[in-house]
């Protein structure tokens, strides 16, 4: 009987110990594959989707989603995670930095709609501040709002400040004023029509959003080589998206804003600057469903900025290598190296939602992604030495 008994336990520790997920990582890697599993240090996938990472004092802060499991897993149950690290490979999780609440009356209660969370640092205050689309609870995507919060550490705790509907009252400084007063009769326009778009692109949306602001989803924001920060976002119905300057401390608009691509259907912003130019990719919108990137450059960041194309090449570019774009990492240490940061997204289960991240080349002006199973930060290494001998 005691052996029986024995037998048995022995068997349901067995089986406790195949359900359970991995505690420890396997090591240290040093390389990144993108479109697998990536485990953390304690052998845990990565979450932390839509995401941005900050380089602070030596080391990489990764902020994303916290997503969880099944259809309602893009609804916000905790929070913004972040992941800590020193070489970009090897991740560590810091946790839940800006958590959802239980008050109904707050914002950014349990069950709201947070995305794309990117955290910049003000020298001038020595904030940590982070913004991110914001949908209010129960609303879909209506609110179309842009949240702000605020730490004093890069892993948090972060506090919620407010949201905005930004530039209310304001004009774009790349628009006609005389658009401003233009007058049309929208009962005889048919949404998503040619002439539609044509009135899209001549203000009408802008128009319409005016006084209560514009429409704030997908974001980043970018700070540049003076300390100025934007905030660039889809608006208009996700059709233009719009270059915002940020306040002295980060924290709120001024204002002073200009549209990218008039109703061209533009989302997924991220951006980078090298070689005194600003460069951008995007991608259209087509919900959860991959699509082609589009890049564009430009020798101020408010504009004018030239359409470059798809910036992937070989096979699987046009669907942007079933990814859509979040941020183009900057590699400290490396002379114009960046790594474009991307979600496969899964929306049935979107805990199981992979990354795709892969350097980011250069051929005359235009930005390049190509494919790569396997890679390390040598590459830019060995780019540079190329380069090095040709001069």
């Amino acid at each position: 009987m005691r052996s029986w008994l024995g037998f048995l336990i022995l068997l349901l520790l067995l089986a406790r110990a195949i359900s359970l997920p991995a505690q420890k990582a396997e090591g240290p890697v040093a390389a990144i594959r993108s479109g697998e599993i990536w485990p953390d240090t304690d052998g845990n996938h990565i979450n932390a989707h839509g995401g941005g990472v900050l380089y602070h004092e030596g080391k990489y802060y990764w902020f994303g989603e916290h997503k969880t499991a099944g259809r309602g897993g893009n609804s916000t149950l905790f929070g913004v995670g972040c992941y800590s690290s020193g070489d970009l490979y090897n991740w560590q999780n810091e946790g839940i930095v800006l958590k959802v609440v239980d008050d109904e009356t707050s914002e950014i209660v349990k069950g709201c709609v947070i995305e794309r969370p990117k955290v910049v640092y003000n020298a001038k205050t020595r904030k940590f501040v982070m913004w991110f689309h914001l949908e209010l609870k129960g609303k879909g995507y209506e609110a179309a709002r842009t949240g702000v919060a605020i730490s004093d550490s890069p892993t948090g705790p972060f506090t919620y400040l407010t949201s905005y509907r930004p530039n209310a009252g304001d004009w774009p400084i790349n628009v006609p004023v005389s658009l401003k007063d233009k007058k049309v009769d929208e009962t005889k326009l048919e949404w998503w029509t040619k002439p539609w778009t044509k009135e899209v692109e001549e203000g009408l949306l802008l128009r319409r959003d005016l006084k209560e602001g514009q429409m704030a989803r997908d974001m980043t924001v970018f700070v540049d080589d003076d300390g100025k920060a934007y905030h660039i976002h889809s608006a208009e119905e996700n059709l233009t998206l719009h270059i915002s300057e940020l306040s002295d401390d980060y924290l709120s608009f001024t204002g002073k804003y200009s549209v990218l691509a008039p109703a061209g259907h533009n989302e997924a912003p991220a951006i980078c600057k090298r070689n005194g130019k600003y460069y951008m990719i995007t991608s259209g919108c087509t919900g959860w469903d991959p699509n082609a990137a589009r890049s564009f450059v430009a020798a101020s960041v408010m504009g004018p900025w030239k359409p470059l194309g798809n910036p992937c090449v070989g096979e699987g570019a046009e669907l942007t290598f079933e990814s859509q774009s979040t941020f183009l990492l900057p590699v400290q240490g490396k002379k114009d190296a960046y790594i474009f940061m991307a979600d496969r997204w899964r929306p049935k289960n979107p805990i199981d939602g992979r990354y795709v991240w892969l350097p980011l080349e250069f051929e005359g002006e235009k930005p390049v992604l190509r494919w790569q199973d396997e890679w390390s930060l040598e590459v830019f290494d060995k780019k540079q030495k190329s380069e090095a001998s040709l001069k």
